[in-house]
């Protein structure tokens, strides 16, 4: 037995001689192939994301419109237009903007971006329809704009009127022409200033430091301030002034066979009221034939009416005169002169003189009930009080009867084209704005709700007597949910919901224990024998 004991184990130790040895030859191979893989796996490095992000040049931004980009030949009527007509009013806008050294102090999308174009358009003399074309698709790109959400704009008329005059007041001329009075004052301006806004407070100053709010349309007319030799000239009645008013500008034949030219200077700071809306509500005029041909026939009708129409507008335009020949259009608010059919009046808040506009829709241009296509290349020279949004133009047909026919009966829908330098491309601006971070998982959106905490749900009136399944003070669906019969515990359930409902208390502070002053004990040593 011995013998057989002794083989087994040499049997034994062979064996496991044999697995370690195996084990040593596979071990470096395994190690050399963990090395290898280690060695080939490409290394991907995370971003490193830089807080706060650095400043990107934005694309630029119009408050309240949106814009698209758009090819040239997806301009409807771009090619068939005059582009010489328009180019030599954009050269006329051009003076200005050359000289420009400051930036303006209200910024604008577009800035002092017009500069560059204005530069190179002023040592070019085009005399041709194609090359003038080429100027514009060489330095300006196109942006369909219009208001948020909306896809077209709205296009009025206006003109100057031709109204008779005198530079005496008499019988048949007793309605004045005033020039801006000197207690009116506005804040940020001088009585220096060359046409104050349009726009903004307006007060009466007394004395050094009072001001009080000017005078309306109603005590103008009644005299408030006549006889402070503020007459310019006298008209033959209130609905030349008014109209007058309107367009911002007019020309005034005087009995002597001379003319005056008087532009807009200031108003009263009351905001402009429609007398052609107020007719449309009494049902006077109806919407779809209103005109201001029509408004001024029904006051010529009906002057005592008129009178009472003309007050609901309290807003009150004073003028100054300006040395212009017959021959010279009216000057718009950029300083320059305007061209009938190319000059238009836009949103000065919102957009630069001299900023090229693509004018497209049916208007009815030769009649009333015309449908007449007009796609026209536009230069924004001139604002108006009720010119506001992105996409919202008054176009200028020049002085006259006939013009002021043309424009009388425009408030209609187009769509308009933008042209914007090319160094303000918002498409390659876009590409060097950062992407925004990844959106989570929806295992991890659910954990984290997004809720607003201005709006508390129980509050609402729409989720009144629904029972709560999350707690107000984690936002955490309960743990479990207490099921008990309605025979056996009917008032229970109402219960666990209203304590579920109810956020968590925050626990008690912990109470102050004071410390109790002990005697020590003695201390016992005890002896331990250790057996040998």
């Amino acid at each position: 037995m011995a013998l057989e004991a002794r083989a087994k184990t040499r049997s034994l130790a062979g064996l496991a001689l044999g697995v370690l040895a195996l084990a040593c030859s596979i071990a470096p191979s395994d190690a050399a192939a963990v090395r290898h893989s280690r060695a080939q796996k490409p290394s991907h490095p995370l971003p490193v994301r830089q807080l706060p992000y650095p400043l990107f040049e934005f694309p630029f931004q119009i408050s309240g419109g949106q814009y698209a980009p758009v090819a040239w030949s997806e301009i409807a009527g771009w090619r068939e237009d005059d582009h010489l007509a328009a180019y030599k009013a954009f050269r006329t806008s051009c003076r200005p903007i050359a000289a420009q050294q400051k930036p303006p102090a209200d910024p604008k999308a577009l800035g002092m971006s017009l500069r560059d174009p204005c530069r190179i358009a002023k040592g070019l003399e085009l005399s041709d329809g194609v090359k003038a074309r080429a100027f514009f698709e060489e330095h300006f790109l196109p942006l369909r704009i219009s208001r948020l959400g909306e896809g077209e704009g709205f296009v009025t008329g206006y003109y100057e009127p031709i109204v008779d005059g005198s530079r005496t007041e008499n019988e048949v001329y007793k309605v004045p022409v005033y020039r801006r009075p000197s207690n009116l004052f506005v804040r940020g301006t001088t009585q220096s200033s060359a046409g104050l806004p349009n726009k903004g407070q307006v007060f009466r100053k007394i004395g050094r430091r009072k001001l009080v709010p000017y005078y309306d349309r109603a005590e103008i007319e009644d005299g408030v301030i006549a006889g402070r030799g503020l007459e310019i000239c006298w008209l033959k009645d209130q609905t030349d002034l008014l109209f007058s008013q309107i367009q911002g500008s007019a020309r005034v034949s005087l009995d002597d066979g001379s003319t005056v030219r008087i532009n807009y200077d200031a108003h009263n700071g009351f905001p402009y009221t429609p007398v052609g809306r107020i007719l449309i509500e009494r049902n006077i005029i109806p919407k779809d034939q209103m005109s201001m041909q029509k408004i001024r026939e029904w006051m010529e009708q009906n002057p005592n009416e008129a009178d009472e129409l003309r007050r609901q507008n309290k807003s009150y335009v004073f003028f100054r005169e300006v040395q212009l020949s017959d021959k010279d259009e009216a000057v718009g608010a950029q300083g320059v002169p305007l061209t009938p059919g190319r000059s238009i009046a836009v949103d000065k808040s919102l957009h630069v003189y001299g900023t090229p506009f693509f004018i497209e829709g049916e208007l009815p241009i030769e009649s009333e009930r015309s449908k007449t296509p007009f796609r026209r290349l536009m230069i924004a020279q001139d604002t108006g009080s009720a010119i506001v949004g992105p996409a919202r133009a008054d176009l200028y047909f020049g002085a006259g009867l006939d013009a002021g026919k043309v424009s009388g009966r425009l408030r209609h829908s187009a769509r308009f084209v933008i042209l914007v330098p090319k160094s303000l491309d918002p498409v390659a601006r876009g590409r060097k704005m950062p992407v925004p971070d990844e959106r989570p998982s929806e295992t991890i959106a659910k954990l984290f709700p997004q809720t607003d905490p201005s709006k508390d749900p129980s509050k609402d009136p729409k989720n009144a007597g629904k029972p709560s399944d999350v707690t107000a003070a984690t936002n955490a669906k309960p743990a479990m949910q207490v099921t008990t019969s309605s025979a056996t515990r009917p008032s229970s359930a109402p219960a666990v919901q209203a304590a579920v409902a109810e956020p968590i208390p925050l626990p008690e502070p912990r109470p102050k224990v004071e410390a109790v002053s002990a005697k020590p004990q003695p201390r016992h040593m005890r002896r331990y024998r250790y057996r040998r």
